[in-house]
């Protein structure tokens, strides 16, 4: 009988250490809600396509469906629980209420995780770097026109908190 074979795995996920040892083909997506128990990044395609598993590693927007756990070991991961702060929900999160940018909210984490991204690297986006911001994600509610406002006030919000 085979040796199974496993892998030891630490990410900061949301600013906490958490160390598994998995199986090398656990899906990062796995590894988020099966061992570190946080269930807001949604499986929706596994194929990446959809977006629901969108998660910041390192700053950086990613599928967490197509991306192995291992790889994304001694990484600083954030998930869309990781938006709130001390009980303040992140402004993403306010505007997106705001507009009504959700309906059966299967979608918006990943939604919210894209936007963050955007937001991270342009303070001051048009509709149309929204919308490219936000391209790599589908809602099959919503016609995106309650997301992109979203997006926009979300990025007036930040803007006047940073003055």
């Amino acid at each position: 009988m085979a040796e199974e074979i496993k892998t030891p795995v630490s990410i900061e996920i949301n600013g906490s250490c958490v160390r598994a040892t998995i199986e090398p083909r656990m899906l990062l997506v796995e590894f988020i809600r099966e061992i570190a128990g946080l269930t807001g990044t949604h499986v929706g395609c596994d194929t990446s396509y959809c977006g629901a598993c969108t998660v910041l590693i390192n700053g950086r927007a990613v599928r967490a469906c197509t991306l192995l756990a291992a790889q994304a070991d001694g990484t600083k991961l954030t998930t869309v629980e990781g938006l709130e702060q001390n009980g303040v929900l992140h402004p993403l999160q306010t505007a997106f209420a705001r507009h009504h940018a959700l309906q059966c909210g299967f979608c918006t984490p990943g939604f919210l995780m894209s936007a963050a991204h955007l937001l991270a690297e342009n303070s001051d986006p048009d509709e149309k770097a929204i919308r490219k911001g936000l391209a790599g994600n589908i809602c099959r509610c919503t016609g995106y026109i309650n997301i992109i406002a979203a997006v926009k006030d979300a990025s007036e919000e930040l803007k006047r908190a940073a003055r």
